[in-house]
Protein backbone atom coordinates (compact mmCIF):
# COMPACT_ATOMS: atom_id res chain seq x y z
CA UNK A 1 0.00 0.00 0.00
CA UNK A 2 1.29 3.47 -0.83
CA UNK A 3 0.12 6.91 0.26
CA UNK A 4 -0.24 9.84 -2.10
CA UNK A 5 -0.39 13.14 -0.24
CA UNK A 6 -2.16 15.60 -2.52
CA UNK A 7 -3.10 18.15 0.12
CA UNK A 8 -2.79 21.76 -0.96
CA UNK A 9 -2.61 20.96 -4.67
CA UNK A 10 -4.82 22.67 -7.22
CA UNK A 11 -7.05 20.92 -9.72
CA UNK A 12 -6.21 18.73 -11.66
CA UNK A 13 -2.93 17.83 -9.89
CA UNK A 14 -4.39 15.47 -7.24
CA UNK A 15 -6.16 13.37 -9.87
CA UNK A 16 -3.09 13.27 -12.10
CA UNK A 17 -0.81 12.20 -9.24
CA UNK A 18 -3.17 9.42 -8.19
CA UNK A 19 -3.75 8.22 -11.75
CA UNK A 20 0.02 7.97 -12.30
CA UNK A 21 0.41 6.03 -9.04
CA UNK A 22 -2.34 3.62 -10.12
CA UNK A 23 -0.67 3.13 -13.50
CA UNK A 24 2.58 2.14 -11.77
CA UNK A 25 1.08 -0.82 -9.92
CA UNK A 26 -0.45 -3.99 -11.31
CA UNK A 27 -2.67 -4.43 -8.28
CA UNK A 28 -2.81 -3.21 -4.71
CA UNK A 29 -4.05 -0.33 -2.60
CA UNK A 30 -3.34 3.38 -2.71
CA UNK A 31 -4.40 5.84 -0.06
CA UNK A 32 -4.97 9.30 -1.51
CA UNK A 33 -5.01 12.19 0.95
CA UNK A 34 -6.78 15.38 -0.14
CA UNK A 35 -7.91 18.42 1.79
CA UNK A 36 -11.01 19.64 -0.02
CA UNK A 37 -14.32 18.23 -1.17
CA UNK A 38 -13.71 19.01 -4.86
CA UNK A 39 -10.51 16.94 -4.88
CA UNK A 40 -12.33 14.20 -2.95
CA UNK A 41 -15.08 14.08 -5.57
CA UNK A 42 -12.63 14.17 -8.49
CA UNK A 43 -10.47 11.36 -7.09
CA UNK A 44 -13.56 9.30 -6.29
CA UNK A 45 -14.84 9.82 -9.83
CA UNK A 46 -11.46 8.74 -11.22
CA UNK A 47 -11.59 5.51 -9.23
CA UNK A 48 -15.18 4.84 -10.27
CA UNK A 49 -14.47 5.58 -13.95
CA UNK A 50 -11.55 3.15 -13.86
CA UNK A 51 -13.77 0.52 -12.19
CA UNK A 52 -11.71 0.41 -8.99
CA UNK A 53 -13.29 -0.04 -5.59
CA UNK A 54 -12.76 2.96 -3.31
CA UNK A 55 -13.64 3.98 0.23
CA UNK A 56 -13.55 7.45 1.78
CA UNK A 57 -12.73 8.32 5.38
CA UNK A 58 -12.72 11.86 6.75
CA UNK A 59 -10.15 12.65 9.47
CA UNK A 60 -9.08 16.01 10.84
CA UNK A 61 -10.42 18.01 7.90
CA UNK A 62 -8.84 15.75 5.26
CA UNK A 63 -10.20 12.96 3.12
CA UNK A 64 -8.42 9.62 2.96
CA UNK A 65 -9.51 7.76 -0.15
CA UNK A 66 -8.50 4.11 -0.31
CA UNK A 67 -8.43 2.86 -3.90
CA UNK A 68 -8.16 -0.86 -4.52
CA UNK A 69 -6.78 -1.90 -7.89
CA UNK A 70 -7.37 -5.57 -8.63
CA UNK A 71 -6.17 -5.52 -12.26
CA UNK A 72 -6.25 -3.52 -15.48
CA UNK A 73 -9.05 -1.02 -15.83
CA UNK A 74 -11.20 -0.66 -18.92
CA UNK A 75 -9.79 2.85 -19.35
CA UNK A 76 -6.26 1.52 -19.74
CA UNK A 77 -7.24 -0.70 -22.66
CA UNK A 78 -8.72 2.07 -24.80
CA UNK A 79 -7.00 2.94 -28.08
CA UNK A 80 -6.02 6.32 -29.43
CA UNK A 81 -8.04 6.28 -32.65
CA UNK A 82 -9.47 9.73 -32.00
CA UNK A 83 -8.52 13.32 -32.78
CA UNK A 84 -9.03 16.57 -30.97
CA UNK A 85 -9.90 19.73 -32.88
CA UNK A 86 -9.10 22.99 -31.07
CA UNK A 87 -10.85 25.98 -32.64
CA UNK A 88 -10.07 28.72 -30.12
CA UNK A 89 -7.19 30.02 -28.05
CA UNK A 90 -9.42 29.91 -24.98
CA UNK A 91 -11.71 27.28 -23.50
CA UNK A 92 -15.38 28.15 -23.22
CA UNK A 93 -17.30 31.39 -23.42
CA UNK A 94 -17.11 34.14 -20.84
CA UNK A 95 -14.09 35.83 -19.34
CA UNK A 96 -11.10 35.80 -21.73
CA UNK A 97 -8.48 35.49 -18.98
CA UNK A 98 -10.28 32.54 -17.40
CA UNK A 99 -10.70 30.93 -20.83
CA UNK A 100 -6.96 31.16 -21.49
CA UNK A 101 -6.16 29.71 -18.06
CA UNK A 102 -8.59 26.84 -18.68
CA UNK A 103 -7.00 26.12 -22.09
CA UNK A 104 -3.53 26.03 -20.54
CA UNK A 105 -4.84 23.63 -17.86
CA UNK A 106 -6.58 21.53 -20.52
CA UNK A 107 -3.39 21.10 -22.56
CA UNK A 108 -1.44 20.26 -19.40
CA UNK A 109 -4.02 17.66 -18.41
CA UNK A 110 -3.95 16.10 -21.91
CA UNK A 111 -0.26 15.36 -21.27
CA UNK A 112 -1.12 13.53 -18.08
CA UNK A 113 -4.14 11.54 -19.27
CA UNK A 114 -4.26 8.42 -21.39
CA UNK A 115 -5.20 7.38 -23.92
CA UNK A 116 -3.53 10.09 -25.97
CA UNK A 117 -5.23 11.26 -29.14
CA UNK A 118 -3.81 10.32 -32.52
CA UNK A 119 -3.69 13.99 -33.50
CA UNK A 120 -4.55 17.47 -32.28
CA UNK A 121 -5.73 19.80 -35.03
CA UNK A 122 -5.59 23.58 -34.52
CA UNK A 123 -7.87 25.80 -36.60
CA UNK A 124 -9.17 29.36 -36.46
CA UNK A 125 -7.84 31.19 -33.36
CA UNK A 126 -6.75 27.83 -31.94
CA UNK A 127 -3.54 28.31 -33.95
CA UNK A 128 -2.57 31.06 -31.48
CA UNK A 129 -1.78 28.26 -29.02
CA UNK A 130 1.06 26.81 -31.14
CA UNK A 131 3.06 30.00 -31.59
CA UNK A 132 5.80 31.79 -29.69
CA UNK A 133 4.42 33.51 -26.60
CA UNK A 134 1.51 31.13 -26.06
CA UNK A 135 1.10 30.07 -22.44
CA UNK A 136 0.02 26.61 -23.64
CA UNK A 137 2.93 26.16 -26.07
CA UNK A 138 5.15 24.10 -23.75
CA UNK A 139 2.29 21.69 -23.01
CA UNK A 140 1.54 21.31 -26.73
CA UNK A 141 5.20 20.71 -27.58
CA UNK A 142 5.31 17.96 -24.93
CA UNK A 143 2.27 16.35 -26.55
CA UNK A 144 4.14 16.34 -29.85
CA UNK A 145 7.05 14.56 -28.15
CA UNK A 146 4.61 11.74 -27.30
CA UNK A 147 4.08 10.96 -31.00
CA UNK A 148 0.81 12.87 -31.15
CA UNK A 149 0.44 14.63 -34.49
CA UNK A 150 0.19 18.40 -33.96
CA UNK A 151 -1.23 20.00 -37.10
CA UNK A 152 -2.02 23.69 -37.51
CA UNK A 153 -4.10 25.25 -40.27
CA UNK A 154 -1.77 27.21 -42.56
CA UNK A 155 -4.56 29.48 -43.78
CA UNK A 156 -5.37 30.37 -40.17
CA UNK A 157 -1.72 31.10 -39.32
CA UNK A 158 -1.55 33.35 -42.41
CA UNK A 159 -4.82 35.09 -41.52
CA UNK A 160 -3.52 36.01 -38.04
CA UNK A 161 -0.07 36.83 -39.54
CA UNK A 162 1.70 34.50 -37.10
CA UNK A 163 3.04 31.76 -39.38
CA UNK A 164 6.62 32.91 -38.71
CA UNK A 165 6.07 32.31 -34.96
CA UNK A 166 4.78 28.73 -35.36
CA UNK A 167 6.64 26.47 -32.89
CA UNK A 168 4.77 23.18 -32.48
CA UNK A 169 4.08 20.37 -34.91
CA UNK A 170 3.56 20.98 -38.61
CA UNK A 171 1.65 23.44 -40.73
CA UNK A 172 -1.09 21.63 -42.59
CA UNK A 173 -4.01 22.43 -44.84
CA UNK A 174 -7.73 21.85 -44.73
CA UNK A 175 -7.44 18.66 -46.78
CA UNK A 176 -5.11 17.14 -44.16
CA UNK A 177 -7.35 18.29 -41.33
CA UNK A 178 -10.49 16.84 -42.95
CA UNK A 179 -8.64 13.60 -43.71
CA UNK A 180 -7.67 13.16 -40.03
CA UNK A 181 -11.23 13.92 -38.93
CA UNK A 182 -12.80 11.53 -41.44
CA UNK A 183 -10.47 8.66 -40.57
CA UNK A 184 -10.82 8.94 -36.80
CA UNK A 185 -13.27 6.80 -34.87
CA UNK A 186 -14.12 9.87 -32.77
CA UNK A 187 -13.57 13.64 -33.12
CA UNK A 188 -13.56 15.81 -30.01
CA UNK A 189 -14.18 19.50 -30.68
CA UNK A 190 -12.73 21.96 -28.15
CA UNK A 191 -13.97 25.52 -28.51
Amino acid sequence: MSKIDARGLQCPQPVIMIKKALEQIESGEIIAIVDNSTAKENVSRLAANMNYHHEIEEKEGCYYIKIIKAGASSVETQNNDFVIVITSDRLGAGDAELGQLLMKTYTYTLNETKPYPKAILFINSGVKLVVEGSEALENIQKLGEKNIEIISCGTCLDFYKIKDKHMAGVVGNMYTIVEYMNNASKVINIC
